[in-house]
């Protein structure tokens, strides 16, 4: 029996989580002899490899591949799709539960989409397609856990995603100069916006998207994705002003400006200045905390988290976004 679609699915070192995501997949309604699931470890990863060949039934197709080296996940993904055989092919993460059906829901798209355009002369075989997210979280979230849940409104994810290889081959697949979870998403999405080729959401094809544990401070670590919002613009300056952010973040730099001007101030021995610009920069700071804590929990170990990070974020924020611009050689703030 022929494979008709492949499963693609980076991880590295989340071996709990993976086999849960891989038990899903396993009670899929769609005959197991015409799908494989590829796993891809993002470098060397014995782990997961042993992980994958434990949990996996008798006679289900699945492969376990590794990176030489930690290149990121699109750079997983590439591996997996392009050693796969399947002429339709879907991405999720290791994080994930795909609903029992998944595989068929967007089988089932694609066989309509694919017999439809055929007809009207249009597209042929390039095709993508999207499904709904879930993200659970409890109530009320930390601030960690509700910007995870904004995956529910993203337009398109790798979370929950599918090309036929055809529009992956012709586009060349993940740029794998975004090497972490960020943007590379989005890169294909408008790259494949650009090429013509349609995206067909399909709600039937649900994926469940688990919010991991997280550290204290986090938000801080997050900041380093910044840098790859520049490469993103530099590729598609009009797309992301119009769908991922239409301005900068000017309130971050205003925040930076008075605290520089409040210490340069002070140091010319200017009380005065130095007061107002450091009163400017505690009512935004004030706001950026207020922002963060509105809907989120109000426990006290969240609450000193978010004063402390609210602090620190607009100096990383726009010392990554810098960094970002002066790496990939453009003007982006």
């Amino acid at each position: 029996m022929s494979i008709d679609v492949s499963i693609v699915i980076p991880t590295y070192r989340r071996p709990d989580l993976l086999s849960r995501c891989l038990s899903a997949l396993y009670r899929q309604d769609f005959d197991p002899g015409r799908f494989e699931i590829v796993v891809v470890t993002d470098g060397p990863d014995p782990a997961t490899t042993g992980i994958v060949r434990a949990v996996a039934p008798n006679g289900w197709r699945t492969n376990c591949l590794s990176l030489e080296e930690k290149k990121g996940p699109a750079a997983a993904r590439n591996l997996g799709w392009r050693t796969s055989v399947g002429g339709l092919i879907l991405f999720t993460d290791d994080d994930c539960l795909p609903s029992p059906d998944w595989v068929s829901s967007f089988w089932d798209a694609y066989c309509t989409y694919k017999t439809r355009t055929r007809l009207n002369g249009t597209f042929g075989d390039l095709l993508a397609f999207r499904g709904p997210v879930y993200v659970p979280c409890p109530f009320p979230p930390t601030d960690y856990e509700k910007n995870v849940a904004c995956l529910q409104k993203a337009a398109f994810v790798t979370a929950n995603c599918g090309c036929t290889r055809a529009a992956l081959r012709r586009i060349g697949g993940f740029d794998e100069s975004f090497t972490m979870a960020w943007r590379e998403d989005s890169d294909l999405e408008f790259r494949l916006v650009e090429d013509g080729t349609p995206i067909v959401t399909v709600p039937g094809a649900k994926v469940t998207h688990l919010v991991r544990d997280a550290v204290w401070g986090v938000s801080l670590y997050e900041q380093k994705k910044s840098l790859f919002n520049a490469l993103l613009y530099k590729k598609h300056p009009e797309l992301f002003r119009r769908r991922i952010y239409r301005r900068p973040f000017l309130n971050y730099y205003a925040m930076v400006l008075l605290f520089l001007v409040s210490v340069i101030a002070l140091a010319a021995h200017h009380p005065f200045a130095a007061g107002v610009a450091a009163g400017g920069w505690a009512i935004l700071t004030l706001e950026f905390i207020r922002k963060r804590l509105s809907g989120t929990s109000h426990a006290p170990r969240h609450i000193a988290e978010m004063i402390l990070t609210s602090v620190c974020i607009p100096f990383l924020s726009i010392f990554w976004t810098l960094y970002g611009s002066f790496r990939f050689k453009t003007f982006f703030l």
